[in-house]
């Protein structure tokens, strides 16, 4: 079963992608939705096998896979039950996403090849999910990694796209050097790839160090950062973060495949599954807990002002990756994988319910040009009400369970850094529900801002849309600006996902982070720590009720800055312009790594392509040669003077010349 699982899509993207011109873009969309939605089928019996206590975890050998000296590396599938989670939110979102690109993409000349990279995706990333060993994760790792770039860079007509793609790849190739970097160390300490091996031996390596520029460093803390580096990169933490909005130049399903499902959830995942390494190292979990604090304070702060649709939700993922991060560093474990389930639900329903509306809006993703929209696409509003209520926190909904455990788990840590970070958690709840009911205002209320002059304005000088083609508009206020519901391949996945970002918290709750059952609904499969549990429900009730007062706080404020009081956000920011452009420029951080890292390496790159390629290695390379032989051709072809007397003095210049060589060599011998 397992084996079906992982390898249907990978099945189903080479058919898609090598024989798509053969079979046509509707089998190619056939083949690769159907084996999808087998695969999550077969993905959610194992989940529930597990979660009833039917299945006990275990490894299947593939194949094997590499022997040198004393490294040896199968490749395997392991399965518990962080693996059936784990396989139940790549392949639900995954199959959905799949269906919804149906309507999505159908303009689209090359629907072959993109539903192929979809299905590419998804078996890099179960590859990852199943990995039994370290090398096997680092192929999923850097398989996501390939299809994310093939992905956001999938319209590479557009300079855009092509940029994001390329920065998408080069920021997770600096986190990647450092993850593998802690592979190689793991080995040297364990002498072990294997996931299991390594977890059971962390007790008789914890407390050793070793020396390094004569200062003693733990082994744990060392092997722990070096891990949670490649974690920074693929799941966009502060200081790596800077590639996830980019991202959003692919087209929008693509959007809610990696913020939702895949690529961004691999470092909470890794973070868990080596939970007992990090158990090992108070540094290194303190770490990981700063880290995911700042990047949720971050996020939530630059969502605060962003203006397209997309790059809200997009801060918005990297803002609740900061709360997985920092329950994890707070030794939840169970409530950060809670969060990255229920999460995947509705963050894919935003996702793709912004997708419902840009495709509504004839592909215009500005959300001041928005407005009044609830009343011509109501179930598309209905669909991301759902999806921001369980974002924001409220009563009963996904998020309502999971983020309030992850902040009572901070809090019940006892920690200074877990202190830190549910101050902190709280103050993004209430951004968090601040810009997101900003989005639904925006976008849902309020007069039409679509068919205004503002618009006109805005849109007289064309703008690319989110297939990448260039248009403008014409006079007509309302002219190509019928706002109308998607089809049912795109708004039956909305519906499908509003029910696990409904019910999914209430459903699951006590397996993942209950004092009691989460004992057995793990199995051992992360380092699951009963007391800390038990703790976090029984903190005091300020600390249960501040989520939702920052989530009706928020909401109260986004009412009456964007309904009632309209015009309040632009005395905000002429009242505070420096913190208004200090947001919209992300806290400076790109323009920072563009002075520091970018522009130095153009202008080292350019030194040595003039300086070296252009002036020293082709001048005396292959520019040089071909000169000599020119040169030596020209001087060549002025000697043929076609004069038979000219002739006859080079022969007599060169019998002269071999007699001054050999006449007196031959005299000398005579005299000896």
């Amino acid at each position: 079963m397992i084996q079906l699982l992982v390898f249907l899509p990978l099945i189903t993207a080479l058919v898609a992608g090598l024989g798509g011109r053969i079979i046509g873009a509707t089998a190619a969309k056939l083949v690769t939705t159907g084996g999808l939605f087998v695969s999550a089928a077969l993905a959610w019996v194992i989940f529930i096998g597990f979660w009833q206590g039917g299945s006990t975890p275990g490894t299947v050998l593939v194949l094997e896979w590499m022997r040198s000296g004393t490294l040896a590396v199968d490749w395997a599938l392991k399965v518990d039950m962080l693996t059936a989670v784990m396989l139940v939110v790549v392949t639900s979102v995954s199959a959905l996403v799949h269906l919804y690109s149906w309507g999505y993409m159908e303009e689209d000349p090359s629907q072959s090849r993109f539903f192929a990279y979809l299905s590419l995706f998804t078996f890099a990333m179960l590859m990852l999910v199943t990995a039994d060993n370290l090398v096997q994760m680092f192929f999923g790792w850097e398989g996501v990694g390939l299809a994310s770039y093939l992905l956001i860079g999938f319209w590479y007509h557009k300079p855009s796209a092509n940029a994001a793609a390329i920065k998408a790849f080069v920021v997770n190739r600096v986190g990647d050097f450092g993850f593998s970097l802690g592979i190689f160390a793991t080995f040297m300490v364990f002498g072990t790839v294997s996931l299991d091996a390594i977890n059971a031996a962390v007790p008789l390596v914890q407390g050793s160090t070793f020396s390094f520029l004569g200062a003693r460093v733990d082994v744990m803390t060392c092997l722990c950062l070096l891990l949670f580096i490649g974690a920074m990169g693929k799941s966009a933490q502060l200081g790596l973060h800077t590639w996830l909005p980019d991202a959003m130049e692919g087209p929008t399903p693509v959007s809610a495949l990696i913020h939702a499902a895949t690529m961004v959830t691999a470092g909470v995942f890794m973070v868990c599954r080596l939970s007992p390494m990090f158990e090992a190292s108070a540094t290194a979990l303190a770490v990981v807990t700063y880290v995911g604090a700042a990047t949720a304070l971050f996020a939530a702060s630059v969502a605060l002002v962003q203006t397209d649709i997309k790059r809200v939700i997009a801060y918005s993922t990297c803002s609740q990756l900061g709360y997985m991060f920092f329950a994890a560093g707070s030794g939840a474990y169970g409530a950060a994988m809670f969060h990255l389930f229920t999460h995947a639900f509705f963050k894919a329903l935003l996702f793709l319910g912004a997708g419902s509306v840009i495709h509504a809006m004839h592909h215009e993703q500005d959300m001041r040009f928005y407005g009044g929209l609830r009343k011509h696409i109501p179930l598309t509003f209905a669909m991301m009400t759902v999806g921001t209520l369980a974002l924001t926190g409220f009563f009963f909904t996904a998020g309502y369970y999971s983020k309030d455990a992850i902040l009572e788990a901070a809090f019940a840590s006892g920690t200074d850094a877990g202190q830190f970070a549910f101050f902190v958690g709280a103050l993004v709840a209430l951004m968090t529900s601040f810009y997101s009911w900003r989005l639904v205002f925006l976008t849902f209320f309020g007069k039409p801002r679509w068919a205004g002059s503002e618009h006109i304005a805005h849109a007289a000088h064309g703008h690319d849309d989110d297939h990448g083609h260039q248009h403008g508009h014409s006079d007509d206020p309302t002219a190509g600006y019928h706002p109308h519901e998607s089809p049912w391949t795109m708004t039956l996945p909305l519906v499908l996902l509003a029910v696990g970002a409904l019910f999914a918290g209430w459903v699951f709750h006590d397996g993942f982070v209950g004092a009691e059952g989460g004992v057995a609904f793990w199995n051992q499969s992360i380092a699951f720590d009963v007391a800390l549990m038990d703790a976090l429900h029984h903190v005091p009730g300020w600390v249960v009720a501040a989520p939702s007062v920052a989530f009706f706080a928020g909401l109260v404020g986004a009412y009456v800055a964007y309904i009632a009081r309209p015009g309040l956000p632009g005395a905000v920011v002429a009242a505070v312009p420096a913190l208004y452009r200090f947001l919209c420029e992300k806290w400076y951080f790109d323009r920072l790594y563009d002075r520091i890292f970018v522009q130095p390496s153009k202008a080292l790159g350019r030194f040595f392509w003039v300086r070296g390629d252009q002036k020293t290695i082709d001048a005396l390379g292959p520019d040089g040669a071909a000169a000599m032989v020119a040169g030596g051709a020209l001087a060549a072809r002025r000697l043929q003077s076609g004069q038979l007397y000219a002739y006859a003095l080079v022969m007599l210049i060169g019998l002269a010349a071999v007699a001054a060589w050999f006449v007196p060599e031959a005299f000398m011998g005579l005299v000896q």
